[in-house]
């Protein structure tokens, strides 16, 4: 093995917001060094067979996984959090778990979620808004342009690419969680709890520190502080939160230490992964698991999700 890890469980492909094909991520984690691969897009597991696919081509173990988006609005907090959920490479095959799941998932992010926000970009920041930084109107074909599956950096991109939007500061200004015209995109901790107990998977709370991270960067993004995160804690444990993403790239050491004493407290299987999305800002190896923490992970799969 070239790098440290044995596994780095948190990467996307372009079936979310990653500029690997599945074929190209499996390749690239390869070239890392990397032996096992979790294939984590946002709300969509639509590259996961090809993963698999190319898995076994490049000898390399594809972990089945996704990234669900889980919206809260609470008097402390309004906004998404992350869960990965884990599960097995029989489930990919299962037509009545791939409906369900994309049904399900579709709820939370998809054309009718990109058209409220589009319309309350406008009403508030485009040329006719109560703070106008648009010269004209954003549409919902700008977004679609640039994915399928639409997130929080394809609004960025539009507004960069298509707008002169580029300063930080003032896209998070129009869609960041402050912004007036924020909606949280997800859907709500109970319908996960449901899918989860209906298809066996082992759930994992996602950079719960990223939002605390100190510096500027990619990994923070505007997710909230690991203060909020510990507040909504009991209720991820309540819907059966199997584990915790640890070692990640917008980690600090103080807060991984944080988040052990949780996973201790808890008995929360340790995951760890790079958040891949590119080859420059977001590479893949740059965080993962050993081997031993690797065989750990796999056996708390449901034997339904057996790998």
């Amino acid at each position: 093995m070239k790098g440290p890890f044995y596994a780095d469980l948190h990467n996307h492909t372009t079936a979310s917001d990653g500029d690997y094909s599945p074929q190209d991520l499996v390749a690239a984690a390869k070239k890392a060094g990397l032996s096992a691969l979790g294939v984590t897009d946002h709300d969509t597991i639509d590259a996961v067979g090809e993963a698999i696919v190319a898995g076994d081509r490049h000898g390399l173990e594809v972990v089945p996984g996704v990234e669900i988006s889980v919206r809260f609005k609470r008097p402390f907090f309004t906004g998404t959090l992350h869960l990965l959920c884990y599960f097995s490479k029989n489930l990919v095959a299962d037509s009545t778990f791939q409906q369900i799941i994309s049904d399900t998932l579709a709820n939370g992010r998809g054309p009718l979620l990109v058209a409220q926000r589009v319309r309350e970009i406008n009403r508030f920041f485009g040329p006719q808004g109560s703070t106008p930084m648009l010269e004209r109107a954003l549409t919902c074909e700008e977004i679609a342009r640039f994915a399928k599956n639409a997130s929080r950096r394809h609004f960025a991109l539009a507004l960069s690419e298509n707008h002169g939007i580029r300063s930080p500061e003032q896209v998070n200004a129009i869609i960041g969680n402050h912004s007036p015209a924020y909606l949280p995109s997800g859907i709500d901790l109970d319908t996960v709890t449901g899918f989860v107990r209906q298809f066996p998977m082992l759930s994992v709370l996602a950079h719960p520190a990223a939002g605390s991270f100190p510096g500027k960067g990619h990994y923070r993004e505007v997710l909230p502080p690991l203060e909020i995160v510990e507040q909504l804690l009991p209720e991820f444990l309540a819907a059966g939160l199997g584990g915790i993403e640890i070692d990640y790239p917008g980690h600090i050491p103080a807060h991984r230490d944080i988040l052990r004493t949780w996973a201790k407290k808890y008995n929360l299987v340790v995951t760890g992964g790079s958040d891949c999305h590119d080859a420059v800002a977001r590479p893949i190896g740059v965080c993962g698991i050993s081997r031993e923490a690797f065989e750990t992970f796999k056996d708390h799969i449901p034997m339904k999700g057996n790998l």
